[in-house]
């Protein structure tokens, strides 16, 4: 239980509380005026320093600049130990702690400063988790139950923070795994189904995520179907294969370059040559022609000429024909001499050319045979590249084979645990029928003190996890869903009331009976008084005066007797701390 709530400064109202039933009321007085209002008297405000006090992060109201430097002290039972534990605005990253820490998991040091023994606030909520709760350090799970938000159920906040509008989360934001993981803790179920549920979810997540990537053009690993990827493995193993063959076979000539050239140049020589003996060809066949048509002149034929015409030439004339003939001679003889050395001059050189021709092209035949069965080394290498290729590409390919392989496994393995899973905690949840069964009959109790008529707390296993509902038969009654998070929260705080380490109370903030008929709220405080006491565990609610049904309670229940503290409009030091801001 919570013995009290104080602070460092005069104005803020000490609360000192007691067992059972509390109630810090915010009382409109005779001097009040319409105008006046109770909303920022501190009934939240209370609800947000006990939740400090315990390890939470500043809520509004202390984050504002005329808090700080206030220090806040919680004096309440842990483990059947009396504690204190003090907290300052300012210097809100550790906490002081008075009280026997001899069997906490993390012990406090002390601080030379303050000369008290103080946590960090991270310490804090982990030991609070094992005194209030009994929580282990779970390093081993990815989702698990925590101080903070299992101490959400039992210390609900303001309506502004979500807390109240389902009984089986505590804020607005609140993931679905954290409420089956919580819930089921708090009911006596096995969280862990719920964590190894979210573990599936994550993964179906990433799938999706992936197949969503994959649709998009952004993931090159996933592309095509299976059939088409195991077509396209099988010709480049086949590619590959092939290439692997061209390059055992391949040798490489270490002269290879050098003998293309030179072939090439010999090729070009030989063309050359081979232009050379046809010209010499040509002028071989005029030359022939030539000496063929050279005759020499016959003076006879001069004469008969003469004599034909009956004229009879002068001896001077037949002199100078005889000188005329035989220089003509000479010129012919001569003529004659110059053809036939030209032709065997020509006929010499095509003989020599056709004779370097052959030895050219004998030595060229040679080279080429070379080329024939040797490679070059650039050719070995481009080769080699383009098999490199080939074989990344049947990586990349290979690759992607697997991974949708894999992709279209994980779906399937997914679907096949999510069935497991689902019938281990079915099979689960019936040997937990007693922790299932007091939960249920807990809330149609509560429910039913209300209304006359039995709620239902439902617990059912699907194979995306727990699923937790409740319903209260009651259409047409107003504020009939916060009357579903009283009952089941008194449920939690009935259960936790028989262990040894549990919270040991219940806190609501006065929107718990907004929209409440009259009646319900009546019963609803007259329970909640009885089980309190009854079982040992303490509550605490702020309430307006105007919301309290003084008309519709019980003959001899007095509510007064519950009201620890009032907070009034009436002054400007009315309120919980005193000021006004």
């Amino acid at each position: 239980m919570i013995y009290s709530v104080i602070a460092d400064k005069p104005t803020f109202k000490n609360i000192n509380f007691q067992k059972g039933m509390n109630i810090i009321l915010a009382d409109r007085t005779q001097e009040a005026t319409k105008k006046d209002s109770r909303n920022g008297l501190g009934k939240s405000t209370l609800i947000e320093i006990i939740h400090f006090c315990l390890g939470a992060n500043k809520g509004e109201t202390l984050s504002k600049i005329e808090m700080e430097n206030w220090t806040f002290t919680i004096d309440i039972d842990l483990a059947q130990k009396r504690y204190k534990l003090s907290r300052n605005t300012t210097d809100s990253n550790k906490v002081a702690v008075e009280g026997d820490c001899t069997e906490w998991l993390i012990k406090p040091e002390m601080d030379e400063e303050i000369k008290k023994n103080v946590l960090s606030v991270r310490d804090l909520n982990k030991v609070l988790g094992n005194l209030m709760f009994n929580l282990q350090i779970h390093e081993d799970h990815k989702y698990y139950p925590t101080f903070r938000s299992l101490i959400s159920y039992f210390i609900r906040r303001n309506g502004q923070s979500g807390a109240y509008l389902d009984p089986f989360q505590n804020y607005k934001a609140q993931m679905e795994w954290d409420k089956q993981v919580n819930n089921s803790f708090l009911l006596g179920l096995n969280w862990e189904y719920a964590s190894k549920w979210q573990i599936l979810k994550d993964r179906i997540k990433v799938l999706d995520q992936i197949k969503n990537e994959v649709k998009a053009g952004l993931f090159n690993n996933l592309g095509g179907s299976i059939g088409e990827l195991e077509a396209l493995q099988i010709r480049l193993e086949s590619q590959s294969k092939r290439e692997e063959g061209e390059l055992n076979n391949f040798k490489v000539h270490p002269q290879y370059t050098h003998i293309e050239i030179e072939a090439t140049s010999l090729t070009q020589k030989i063309h050359e040559l081979v232009d050379q003996n046809v010209g010499d060809e040509q002028l071989l066949e005029q030359y022939e022609s030539s000496l063929k048509e050279e005759s020499d002149v016959k003076p006879e034929t001069v004469t008969k000429l003469y004599e034909e015409a009956k004229i009879t030439l002068p001896q001077s004339v037949v002199k100078r024909i005889e000188e005329v003939s035989s220089f003509h001679k000479q010129v012919i003889t001569n003529r004659k001499d110059f053809l036939n050395n030209e032709i065997a001059r020509v006929k010499d050189s095509l003989l020599r050319r056709r004779t370097e021709i052959e030895s050219l092209s004998n030595k060229r035949a040679e080279m080429m045979q070379v080329l024939r069965n040797h490679g070059a080394l650039i050719e070995f290498i481009q080769l080699q590249n383009n098999h490199q290729s080939t074989i990344a590409e049947l990586k990349d390919i290979t690759i992607k084979l697997e991974n949708l392989k894999k992709f279209e496994q994980g779906r399937s393995a997914i679907v096949v645990e999510q069935e497991l899973l689902q019938q281990q905690a079915n099979i689960d949840l019936k040997e937990r029928k007693n922790q299932k069964e007091l939960a249920v009959l807990l809330f149609n109790a509560n429910s039913e003190a209300l209304y006359k008529v039995p709620g239902t707390l439902s617990i059912d296993i699907f194979k995306t996890g727990f699923k937790f509902d409740v319903k209260i038969e009651r259409s047409g009654s107003h504020g009939i869903g916060n009357m579903k998070i009283f009952c089941y929260d008194l449920m939690l705080a009935q259960i936790w009331a028989k262990k040894d380490r549990s919270p040991g109370f219940l806190i609501h903030d006065s929107i718990i009976f907004a929209d409440v008929d009259e009646r319900q709220r009546a019963l609803a405080l007259q329970l909640v008084a009885k089980d309190s006491e009854d079982k040992s565990f303490q509550y605490i609610c702020t309430m307006n005066s105007d919301s309290i049904p003084t008309k519709d309670f019980d003959d001899g229940f007095n509510l007064e007797k519950y009201i620890r503290v009032r907070l009034t409009d009436a002054t400007e030091d009315g309120g919980l701390l005193g000021i006004r801001f």
